[in-house]
């Protein structure tokens, strides 16, 4: 147990921040002995996996845990299916790319999302078409209340865009410790419609894509885009894309021409990028903050010595501009600290 412990090396905006007490753990019986301790039984608790979506703007006055679970189990269902059951502290592309040796398909079009295993299902962590909650079937969770470990089904976690139980009503009550997924091991299920991806494969010349070949083309796009957390400070998409009803989007079409929208239902789902691109930040550097030059939705940490307040801040005059200009609230989809 570490007092006063910096935990720049733990979030990827690399943010300075103290935690009054801090620990790493690597098995289920070090993480009930570090929340057993007479002295931190009572303070509050931050678990961190590998630090992509949260943002530090104050010291932690309560003891950090980093959950360091590490393992992947497998078991073969039928010809085409197997189930992986994956310890929390699993780096998540370090697990994609387990899967695309094994040529287990239904990851591949999550590849180079950072962090780890045990956050992919709070928020339903999703890119180019595809969902964790395609190929969930359970998680294992600690109950902090009576620390007795449960069992939640997909239906359990009730997912949503960026969302499951663990944010709402769950929120502060479990720590995922593994996660299951079915994936396929012959007939993968192939998504190539996302359009980045199609026109990527083309410049590839690739007319029949492996799940290997999309990997490959979503890590090129990524990299193409996105700017990388070891070397520049950021937590990956800022924002969610806000969906607003069809009535509002028809009503925005007549004064914005080029608004891009994709329809679901009573609703469509507007680029949240876009959106930030026309109100002028992208690029746009405040102090030690800015909107990244080739992603307005990615809020960089441009100096390494931006305090989390001051992203914070930034990131509340985007939501201002964008309220003003277009009637539409975004919502942070990085967790607040």
């Amino acid at each position: 147990m570490h007092e006063n412990f910096s935990l720049k090396p733990y979030n990827t905006f690399g943010i300075d921040a103290k935690a009054h007490y801090f620990t790493e753990v690597s098995s289920v019986e070090e993480l009930l002995e570090a929340l057993n301790t007479p002295a931190t039984r009572t303070l509050p608790l931050l678990f961190l996996g590998g630090g992509s979506n949260i943002l530090l703007t104050q010291d932690f006055e309560g003891l950090a845990i980093r959950l360091n679970l590490k393992g992947i189990h497998e078991d073969l269902i039928n010809d085409n299916e197997v189930l992986l059951t994956v310890k929390a502290g699993e780096n998540w592309h370090e697990f994609v790319l387990f899967c695309l040796e094994k040529d287990y398909g239904g990851m591949e079009n999550l590849s180079l999302i950072p962090g780890n295993v045990g956050t992919s299902p709070m928020q339903n962590i999703g890119a180019y078409g595809v969902e964790i909650k395609d190929t969930f079937v359970s998680c294992t969770v600690l109950n902090l209340e009576n620390l007795q470990l449960e069992t939640f089904n997909r239906e359990q976690c009730r997912f949503g865009y960026r969302d499951s139980v663990f944010k709402q009503e769950g929120k502060g009550k479990y720590v995922i410790l593994e996660v299951s997924f079915t994936l396929t091991r012959k007939n993968h299920q192939l998504k190539t419609s996302y359009g980045a991806i199609q026109s990527e494969l083309e410049k590839l010349n690739i007319m029949h894509p492996t799940i290997q070949d999309i990997s490959k083309a979503v890590i090129k796009i990524r990299q193409s885009k996105l700017p990388d957390p070891k070397k520049t400070g950021n937590a990956g998409s800022f924002f969610k894309n806000p969906a607003i009803p069809l009535i509002q989007f028809e009503e925005l079409q007549q004064k914005f021409k080029n608004i891009q929208g994709y329809p679901n239902g009573d609703f469509v789902k507007v680029p949240a990028g876009w959106l930030i691109e026309q109100c002028g930040w992208k690029g746009k550097q405040i102090g030690n903050v800015a909107s990244h030059q080739l992603q307005s939705l990615v809020i960089i940490n441009a100096t390494g010595n931006a305090t989390g307040k001051e992203i914070f801040d930034f990131s509340a005059m985007i939501i201002d501009s964008v309220m003003e200009k277009f009637g539409i609230e975004l919502e942070r989809e990085v967790n607040i600290i």
